[in-house]
């Protein structure tokens, strides 16, 4: 063999020589739950509002791996994990799943879904106090281990348990923080809030912005102000039609859990199926590209022995290709896979009917709109009882 011929056939076994592939299996260890390091009176308890997730939609590429209608099931589905772990903590008040950020709440927790398939779950959290001071504004994510998913080892944790507890953590660490002059501050706030939400014009003159923007109050009502009273009763009208909405969400994450972990664990299985494929395809690609190169090199040798072997090169490397192409469809197969997995979740998920007092709510996937409604009817009974307040007496006959 020439030195001409020797260094493409040298390339050409390298290329060749099968591809060391290291998988390092990422556990799910769950952090502790933080817990207070001493219990606070009832009336200092913060409640919490969690908002639905914002299911990271709206730049996503058609090309990822993202199914719509799973991530909108997913976005109704964390939010109730995130409460279960923050009133686990025992530091709070009530912790609702909220529809919409008209509800006034001490705390408020907002979440957009970065990534989310079996592997791997990466969230942005923020998360501020009805004063609009910032809590938290972070990234969190974690890995899942294939023995999450494994039906001998499986735990009573979700996945992703550790994401939703390193949350409640930092929360509680914030709270901790805070003076009790701060707590009784936000709380009434937060009351103010709701009040002048119903009526600006009596309750407007109540809070104002300070420099960096944050809801301060500037004077108090009266001990005694019927209007407040309206309002005070009003406002547990609408926690108890939330806590209501409560009842939806823990059915609805009841319903999707065995559909929802499956399809989580058939997306892991598929993604790193899917990896393995795509890896290979490349390698296979790459390498016959380079047996081609190096056959059409050596088939112009002067000498008979490298012409022979180049044409062997060049045949071979174009079985590479075509094989690398094959795999390549073979990858297509298992995007399918995951297309008809989102497919039959979505089938599972179906809308829900609440039971109210006077009437009978049809919660069918858009909540927001059924909350809006209830907002709207919470408005008219204000008005309505405020307007039977300020009615003159009747005059009295003599």
């Amino acid at each position: 063999m020439t030195a001409r011929f020797r260094l493409p056939v040298a390339l050409l076994l390298l290329l060749l020589l099968p591809a060391c592939i290291s998988q390092t299996i990422k556990t799910t260890a769950v952090p502790p739950l933080e817990r207070p390091a001493q219990a606070l009176p009832e009336e200092l308890l913060l409640d919490v509002g969690i908002l639905v997730f914002d299911p990271g939609l709206d730049d996503y590429d058609e090309k990822q791996q993202i199914y719509p209608e799973v991530r909108k099931a997913e976005a109704r589905f964390m939010p109730r994990l995130l409460a279960e772990a923050m009133q686990n903590s025992g530091g709070w008040g009530a912790v609702r799943v909220i529809p919409s950020d008209r509800q006034a709440v001490d705390l408020l927790v907002q979440g957009t879904i970065l990534s989310s398939d079996g592997e791997e779950l990466a969230l942005h959290i923020r998360a501020s106090d009805t004063r609009g001071q910032q809590w938290l504004d972070k990234n969190y994510s974690a890995h899942a281990s294939r023995y999450a998913y494994n039906s001998t080892t499986r735990s009573s944790y979700d996945p992703f348990q550790a994401i939703y507890h390193m949350i409640a953590n930092d929360l509680l660490r914030q709270q901790q923080s805070l003076k009790t002059a701060e707590r009784e501050d936000i709380r009434l706030v937060t009351e103010l809030l709701f009040a002048r939400s119903f009526s600006p014009e009596a309750f407007d003159g109540y809070l104002q912005e300070n420099r960096k923007g944050n809801l301060v109050v500037k004077r108090l009502p009266a001990a005694e102000d019927p209007m407040l009273e309206r309002i005070r009763s009003i406002r547990e009208r609408d926690q108890l039609f939330v806590d209501t909405l409560q009842e939806h969400y823990g059915h609805f994450s009841g319903e999707m859990q065995v559909p929802y972990q499956e399809w989580r664990r058939m997306s892991y299985e598929e993604a790193i199926a899917l990896q393995e494929l795509q890896a290979e395809s490349r390698r296979r690609m790459i390498a016959g590209g380079a047996a081609i190169l190096a056959g059409i090199y050596a088939a112009g040798s002067s000498e008979r022995s490298s012409r022979a072997a180049g044409n062997v090169a060049i045949i071979g490397g174009g079985y590479m290709l075509k094989s690398g192409l094959e795999k390549r469809a073979e990858a297509q197969i298992h995007v399918a896979a995951l297309e008809e997995l989102g497919m039959s979740l979505e089938a599972e998920i179906t809308p829900q009917v609440i039971e109210l007092e006077d009437r009978t709510v049809m919660l069918s996937g858009n909540v927001e709109e059924q909350y809006a409604q209830w907002r709207e009817l919470l408005a008219d009974i204000y008005r309505a009882e405020v307007g039977m307040l300020e009615l003159p007496d009747a005059p009295t006959t003599p």
